[in-house]
């Protein structure tokens, strides 16, 4: 079925745009071409993805989805066999660029898809499929931080457990719990290993995190996220931009005159990094090095001891990109910076 839209002149007037929504069993499409919009369903599968593309093999072709997690794996595996455009968009930075909407279906996320990368594709970076090594860190690291979670829920259901104790449910609820929670121990521990088994087997990595890790506080949690995140500094290799995803950069909130605040963060981060360097911050002031000497002198001068501890975060986001761009451990040389 054809319609007829109004598309901004863009780069990409000439080619053909296809925006995708992805679900877990079916793929969404909106191909533009030519001020034309066809719309269609697919089948998320291997299979189905391929015989679509192939059709469009010889044409200069953009295709832009959202990031669904693992959703997005099976057009993962089949477009890197094409030389295409691929855009792959923050589910929030979408939404936010939208506006004011009304309704919503598939059908129509599939077009706001494909209006939003000809609109902005100048502020998306084009997609390169990460490597198998860094895919499967990716996966494990999810499953580790699944079963972390799960423990925590378990350790909070402990402090429930005494309220039964009236009807005699107390121990033998606290029983089963104490297994469970042995039980994600167990797995915590096995998927950590298979992390770092999959990082000493790629070389590149095995070297990043030896150099991550030189840095006071960051551990091997940090470490692992900060190459998962970055696709081993492929994916983000600035560290101001690397600052803003994890929500640890101050941004100036003012308007004319009556309105003047304090700088703050924003709320838009990524909360599993942002936290684990938070306690990387907390490390790092705990041990003889730079950064705690940094963190007294800014207490003692008057500073807010939580907007030094993000400084320090920053600084944490800031020495990793420095030691992997050197490829030179960091040197602790208690200079306050």
């Amino acid at each position: 079925m054809n319609f007829s839209f109004v598309f901004p002149n863009s780069k990409f007037m000439k080619k053909t745009i296809i925006g995708i929504d992805i679900s877990s069993k079916t793929l969404d499409i909106c191909v533009k071409k030519h001020l034309a919009v066809e719309h269609l369903v697919i089948e998320n599968e291997v299979k189905a993805i391929r015989g679509f593309f192939t059709k469009y093999a010889k044409e200069d072709l953009v295709v832009a989805m959202e990031n669904t997690g693992r959703y997005n794996w099976n057009l993962f595996e089949v477009l890197p066999k094409f030389n295409f455009a691929v855009y792959v968009i923050s589910p929030l930075h979408l939404r936010r660029s939208l506006g004011l909407v009304r309704g919503k279906n598939d059908r129509i996320d599939a077009f706001r898809i494909c209006s939003f990368i000809e609109k902005n594709s100048d502020e998306a970076p084009v997609w390169t499929p990460a490597s198998i090594a860094v895919k499967k860190l990716k996966v494990l690291l999810t499953e580790r931080n699944s079963r972390v979670k799960m423990k925590r829920q378990l350790l909070k259901q402990q402090y429930d457990y005494k309220l039964m104790k009236s009807i005699s449910l107390d121990k033998d609820l606290l029983k089963l719990n104490k297994k469970l929670i042995e039980s994600m121990d167990a797995q915590i521990k096995q998927l950590e290993a298979a992390i770092e088994k999959v990082i000493q087997l790629d070389d590149q990595l095995k070297v990043q995190e030896s150099l991550i890790k030189s840095v006071p506080g960051v551990g091997k949690v940090v470490s692992w996220m900060m190459l998962a995140k970055t696709e081993g500094f492929t994916l983000i290799n600035n560290p101001r931009k690397m600052a803003c995803y994890c929500g640890v950069v101050p941004f100036d909130h003012q308007s004319g005159t009556s309105i003047r605040q304090k700088p703050r963060v924003s709320l838009y981060a990524d909360k599993g990094i942002k936290s684990v360097l938070h306690l990387a911050a907390m490390s790092a002031i705990r041990l003889d090095n730079d950064l705690r000497t940094y963190y007294r002198r800014k207490v003692e001068e008057g500073k807010n001891k939580m907007s030094v501890l993000n400084a320090i975060r920053n600084k944490i986001i800031h020495r990793v990109f420095a030691v992997i761009k050197t490829q030179n451990r960091y040197k602790n040389d208690l200079i306050s910076s």
